[in-house]
């Protein structure tokens, strides 16, 4: 069984990377360890493994930029989107200050709710009503909310939605992404964890030499 790791990802690459190079390359090394049935072979299976991890790895770190991308797409869209409502939802509120009705079909009274999808319910609402409504927009217009704006809300609505799932797809993409490269980094960890087991033996008379493979040996 692989032992926890206490060195990050990067770290542990590097380290798996000077071993499984210095086990080949150091004549000594490879002499002792192919008794102990570490020979060419093996380690290259060996590097083979650290090599998927690697890619792997790589992959999950492109996941991680994707997702943090549409996070960013996302968080504009809807920082763009609720300063524009903002101020239509004051004014909707002075125009139409004496006609509780016209207030509840904008779905402007009360409060504005804080949790994302029913707060773009509530500024859909908005936006579909006043868009398709030729009387509102012409109260609207009193205080200069354009059809032009309105349409452009109406736009950027759209627009936040498919932000939103974009960002959605790509947190899926990236945990699935994660667990792959987990699990990789589970067999290379077991793997290496065996090799260091059995070199620790082999070079039991020579710290020196386990020293080569990236490991302190303790005095």
């Amino acid at each position: 069984m692989a032992t926890k790791r206490t060195l990050t990802e990067a770290e542990t690459f590097e380290q798996y990377r000077i071993s499984l190079t210095n086990v080949e390359n150091q004549s000594e090394i490879a002499t002792i360890m192919a008794e102990f049935g570490y020979d060419t072979e093996t380690i290259a299976q060996g590097k083979a493994l650290l090599a998927e991890t690697r890619q792997l790895y790589d992959a999950n770190k492109i996941e991680d930029d994707e997702t943090s991308a549409a996070y960013s797409r996302f968080s504009n869209l809807k920082e763009q989107l609720a300063k524009i409502y903002s101020l239509h939802r004051k004014k909707a509120k002075v125009v139409f200050r004496n006609d509780a009705l016209t207030l509840d079909k904008l779905a402007v009274s009360g409060s504005l709710p804080k949790a994302h999808v029913k707060w773009l319910e509530t500024v859909r609402k908005f936006y579909s009503v006043a868009s398709t409504d030729t009387d509102l927009q012409s109260k609207l217009a009193k205080l200069k909310i354009t059809a032009d704006e309105l349409a452009e809300a109406t736009a950027l609505v759209s627009n936040l939605e498919d932000a939103r799932a974009g960002y959605l797809r790509e947190i899926g993409e990236s945990q699935d992404a994660t667990k792959i490269k987990d699990a990789a980094f589970a067999k290379i960890d077991d793997w290496m964890s065996e090799f260091y087991a059995v070199a620790k033996i082999a070079l039991e008379d020579s710290p020196q030499l386990q020293e080569s493979l990236g490991k302190l040996v303790r005095s």
